[in-house]
């Protein structure tokens, strides 16, 4: 087994990008990030590739484990066609400490992240907890019996009155964060600008949802959010479906998200649009003993 760094992001692009679309929609993270980086077109915060860990095991000449972080987010892998080699992970954990990098949490494949946890724990005398365990949907087709309520369209400058408030109530429910906007304007109206849906009922904003990490084939859906006091109404389910029909109206294939198992209201929700899972996913954090 042979670790791979790399400092050139195109470089690493042009070597585990095929890779990667294997199982493109479960690398839906890993496959954004390259892409973003290879295209250089947003140095700005994490997104600059200046400051990432990118690697790779070979084994024979071959592929066998991509590792992808993007400081401070955590670590992303993928076993080539999900076969996970113990010696592949021994070598890129031996290759990682090696480095200056700084490794919070890996967040991959259920059964991966528990195999990188373990050996890492040992590896380093560190703990591991499960932060979040989730699972990764795909939609080929929106449920035709679900109704859109009121209408969906674009985000606009206007929505700064509210659209902070709602970003921190989805990180808070979400992550845990603190629900209290922040003062970064700057910060906000990149976000707001990034195909941001809002769902209005008479006039009213109800309801959000982003597309997100356009790939070949697969677009992914995040950042749903409906304020607590607007929920059990249906809003979340017409704002996903009808922005799950703009993501196929515009060629993609498929439509990807992810959901954490902790919340059955959500996942019962884009169930019903038409989600179906394909894998499960853990985050996990590393802590000193």
């Amino acid at each position: 087994m042979r670790f791979n760094l790399y400092r050139d992001v195109r470089d690493f692009y042009r070597d585990t990008y095929d890779v990667l679309m294997r199982h493109e929609a479960q690398n839906l993270i890993s496959l954004g990030n390259v892409i973003l980086g290879n295209e250089g077109r947003d140095k700005t915060s994490w997104r600059d590739p200046a400051n990432w860990l990118m690697a790779t095991v070979t084994y024979e000449g071959a592929i066998v484990l991509i590792a992808v972080m993007t400081p401070p987010h955590n670590l992303t892998l993928y076993a080539t066609d999900n076969i996970i080699y113990n010696d592949a992970l021994s070598c890129l954990i031996s290759g990682i400490k090696e480095t200056s990098f700084e490794t919070p949490g890996v967040m991959s494949d259920k059964i991966l992240a528990e195999y990188f946890a373990k050996a890492w724990a040992e590896a380093t005398g560190m703990n591991w907890r499960v932060q979040k365990d989730m699972r990764i949907y795909e939609l080929l087709e929106v449920n035709p019996d679900i109704p859109l309520i009121g209408t969906l369209r674009t985000a606009r400058d206007s929505d700064m009155a509210f659209f902070p408030y709602w970003l921190e109530g989805f990180n808070s429910d979400c992550f845990g964060q603190s629900p209290t906007a922040k003062s970064d304007e700057e910060n906000y109206r990149y976000l707001l600008d990034k195909d941001v849906f809002i769902l209005e009922d008479n006039g009213t904003p109800v309801s959000m949802a982003h597309i997100k990490r356009a790939m070949q084939t697969v677009s992914g859906v995040s950042g749903v959010y409906t304020p607590p006091y607007l929920r059990g109404k249906g809003y979340a389910t017409s704002c996903v479906a009808g922005v799950s029909r703009i993501v196929l109206e515009r060629g993609f294939t498929k439509c990807v998200l992810y959901t954490d198992l902790a919340n059955p209201t959500s996942n019962s929700i884009y169930q019903k649009i038409g989600y179906r899972p394909i894998c499960d996913s853990l985050e996990i954090k590393f802590e000193a003993v």
